[in-house]
């Protein structure tokens, strides 16, 4: 791609306090005061202050982007500290964004900071967007990544992205008027269930990091014009072995214009569930937070699979344990999930083994599978059907929508 004219014009002159402050950057060769005036007068919205949020946005505080708006409408949990590390034990319950602008305010006072404790939604985001020069996007899900792209390319503005999973993550920047999307890469999102949640798959704290500083330093590399943004290129990172790679992509000519934005739940929603002969997904090895996945080092990854299970509600299965119906209740969750929280009566066969466990399953009465959050349930329900259980429901948003709505007692995580 090479260098692109700085994003951002230049403020008004800095302090002495200020030229002190970023003298280490100052001194940089091709950075200078100019490019470090072009960060203070830059507006940022970084999209999501999760474990991507944490790790960009007081990287570019300290590096002296003048306005940071974040979107989140979430809360800290427990869950989270680990690795979204701008926020501290003393914040659970509290909104991200609030959290997440304290956290600025300790590292730089002067940075203004926007909280839009909002979810972002084709209604409210190209009016968001006005504001601000960029995108990074460090969200969790693809409805928002395709979002932020649609509106970014609609409004003319570059989006910085990452994507992170297990022991790997990918970084980027997609923008219409210099170069490909993210639907060059991704024309389709993954069918639903193919790719788990970080809550079901985990995540290493350090890829976080590492993912989120590459967002960052392409977000100062955009603002100034300084360097080689990653437009048309992909790096991937992988924790495991310690090698970072690169993929190049192009404009896919075989891909529809971007004219308005749509609905991006029923978009992802709509995708055809793995097994079904009328799949399609076009994907890279290269990129594996969207690559589909075993959700467990021991599902077998090949294997043909048939069409969707049954999904049983918490309050279904709750009147269906209340009435005294047959049934048996299998949690396909790890050993140490168990430990944290179980359905009463249910019996543990984590996935990874579930092959295996298969003279345990019960044939006279239903079977109900349930896992953290739904996508791991999904996965043994197939399995299971495979195997010739014929009579499978797997537990709708698993035990965290069963503590929620049934058995608040029930620790969550």
């Amino acid at each position: 791609m090479g260098m692109l004219p700085p994003l951002v014009s230049p403020g008004p002159p800095l302090e002495p306090a200020r030229l002190a402050r970023y003298s280490r950057q100052l001194m940089l060769p091709g950075f200078g005061e100019e490019a470090q005036r072009r960060l203070a007068h830059s507006r940022v919205l970084v999209v999501g202050a999760g474990g991507l949020g944490s790790a960009s946005i007081p990287q570019l505080a300290a590096a002296g982007v003048g306005t940071i708006g974040v979107v989140d409408d979430d809360t800290v949990e427990l869950t989270n500290l680990h690795r979204q590390t701008a926020h501290a034990l003393a914040d659970v319950g509290r909104a991200k964004v609030d959290s997440i602008a304290e956290t600025v305010a300790a590292i730089d006072p002067g940075i203004v900071v926007h909280r839009h404790a909002i979810r972002l939604t084709s209604g409210n985001i190209m009016a968001l967007l006005a504001d601000y020069d960029l995108v990074l996007d460090g969200s969790d899900n693809f409805a928002t990544r395709y979002l932020t792209n649609d509106a970014t390319a609609l409004s003319h503005k570059p989006l910085v992205w990452g994507a992170i999973l297990r022991y790997g993550g990918q970084a980027s920047v997609a923008w219409a008027d210099a170069g490909p999307t993210y639907r060059d890469l991704f024309p389709v999102p993954p069918a639903p269930g193919d790719v788990p949640s970080c809550s079901e798959a985990g995540v290493l704290p350090g890829v976080c990091t590492a993912i989120g500083s590459i967002m960052a330093t392409e977000t100062v590399k955009l603002i100034t014009g300084i360097g080689d943004p990653l437009i048309g290129r992909v790096t991937t990172y992988d924790a495991l072995t310690g090698r970072y790679r690169e993929l190049e992509y192009g404009r896919d000519p075989e891909a529809p214009r971007i004219t308005r934005l749509i609905d991006y739940e029923a978009f992802c929603a709509a995708r055809t569930p793995r097994g079904s002969s009328s799949a399609k997904r076009v994907s890279s090895p290269a990129i594996p937070a969207q690559t589909p996945q075993p959700t467990d080092a021991g599902a077998p990854p090949t294997m043909t699979l048939p069409s969707t299970p049954g999904r049983v509600s918490p309050a279904q299965l709750a009147r269906r344990i209340a009435d005294g119906e047959p049934l048996q209740l299998i949690d396909v969750r790890e050993p140490f999930e168990a430990a944290i929280a179980s359905i009463a009566g249910s019996q543990l066969m984590p996935l990874g083994g579930l092959v295996h466990a298969l003279d345990r399953v019960r044939r006279d009465v239903p079977v109900v599978v349930y896992c953290h959050s739904g996508v791991r349930s999904l996965h043994a329900a197939r399995i299971l059907q495979q195997a010739g259980i014929a009579q499978v429901d797997d537990l709708e948003g698993g035990i965290d929508a069963w503590s929620r709505e049934i058995d608040p007692a029930l620790p969550r995580y």
